[in-house]
């Protein structure tokens, strides 16, 4: 949020007088003690371990790896993925090593872990296509491999969306259909 945005906001608040102010603040310290972050995929829940960590029908060795919780909502909305989430809560941001430290990637790393119960199989890397996913994934891809060098580490294709026309596409992505045609 924006400093005018924010700014906006406690205008508001205090045009509306205590009550609403009270009302939020309630609602806050309530989301506050009612949610926590799932011990096994670092989503958002109020339950411990998630209902979709907790799903004995989902497929517990194929892992979708997303950079925020809201990424999980997303895919969900497909019906098309019956795996299970790993929340990284970020990406990397070239150079800032204080940052790969904060992401979820040593908690990444023991599911991946040729040990783990139950093990990963495959590694989906669910991350946005640009420069912060893109270096990422190629973080990830690296040190997968070298921990368990049997799993499977896969992104999600690339391509051209539904309706789109192709004398507007970039070469980038025109080239990236192209080689991952079906």
């Amino acid at each position: 949020m924006g400093e005018r945005t924010a700014e906006r906001y406690v205008f508001h608040w205090l045009k509306k007088g205590k009550g609403e102010v009270n009302e939020l603040k309630n609602s806050l310290d309530e989301l506050l003690k009612n949610i926590k972050s799932c011990e096994i995929c670092w989503n958002f829940n109020d339950e411990n371990p998630c209902p979709i960590c907790r799903d004995k029908r989902r497929q517990h060795e194929l892992v979708c790896v997303v950079a925020d919780p809201q990424d999980v909502a997303v895919i969900e909305k497909t019906g098309e993925f019956a795996g299970v989430y790993h929340v990284l809560r970020g990406l990397v941001d070239a150079g800032d090593e204080d940052g790969i430290k904060k992401l979820k990637i040593r908690e990444l790393l023991k599911r991946a872990a040729a040990n783990s119960k139950p093990m990963a199989k495959e590694i989906i890397l669910a991350l946005n296509h640009d420069l912060p996913g893109e270096t990422t994934m190629l973080y990830l891809q690296k040190i997968l491999k070298k921990i368990n060098p049997k799993i499977i580490v896969s992104q999600l294709a690339r391509g051209l969306p539904m309706g789109s026309d192709l004398q507007y596409a970039d070469e980038i992505t025109l080239g990236s259909a192209i080689k991952n045609r079906k």
